[in-house]
């Protein structure tokens, strides 16, 4: 198991997906996760420590674990076949350890909330991984995970100006002119 941090939320400014960049910690290489847009604003918020009015799924899970007796103890990116990646949530329940399946993304979320270790098995590394290459200071890739990840570039608040000047003229206050809905 190799030890990981997340390096970054990445957007294909084409194509709108997102990628988690995990960084292995005692190198300069990069393991790029495609995932869903709510799972990467999940583990943004997590991140960036920002409190959602009520609790997101990766919130509830964390309070369920751990009002049934558990603590999360880890997270494993613990294989890929066919360009999709597999995760399991370790958990010490009362001194027994379970493994739950999930998606990375979900188990990410869940990691960057509980504040635990993210670790990814060498060989998801080695099959997926990208080398930072110094000279060039651009990511490498020694595999692809998807067609389009060379292609993807980071968000800059000069390339968001557009959706931010869109969002201000959003009434949020009446949801029938553009708005968003409230539960």
């Amino acid at each position: 198991m190799i030890p990981v941090t997340v390096d970054s939320i990445r957007v294909s400014l084409l194509t709108q997906h997102r990628v988690v960049v995990l960084r292995e910690t005692d190198s300069k290489r990069y393991l790029p996760i495609w995932i869903g847009p709510f799972e990467a604003d999940a583990i943004a918020m997590a991140i960036q420590g920002h409190e959602p009015q009520r609790p997101l799924t990766h919130d509830l899970l964390k309070t369920t674990i751990g009002d049934m007796g558990g603590n999360v103890m880890h997270i494993l990116v613990s294989d890929i076949k066919d360009n999709t990646f597999f995760a399991r949530i370790v958990i010490d329940q009362h001194g027994r350890t379970l493994e739950i399946d999930a998606r990375p993304s979900d188990a990410i979320a869940l990691a960057v909330r509980t504040e635990v270790p993210i670790y990814v098995e060498s060989h998801v590394l080695d099959q997926a991984g990208v080398l930072f290459d110094e000279e060039e200071e651009q990511p490498q890739e020694t595999a692809s995970t998807e067609p389009e990840a060379a292609s993807d570039t980071e968000t800059t608040d000069d390339s968001l100006s557009v959706f931010r000047n869109f969002i201000n003229t959003l009434d949020l206050d009446n949801p029938e002119k553009g708005g968003t809905e409230q539960s």
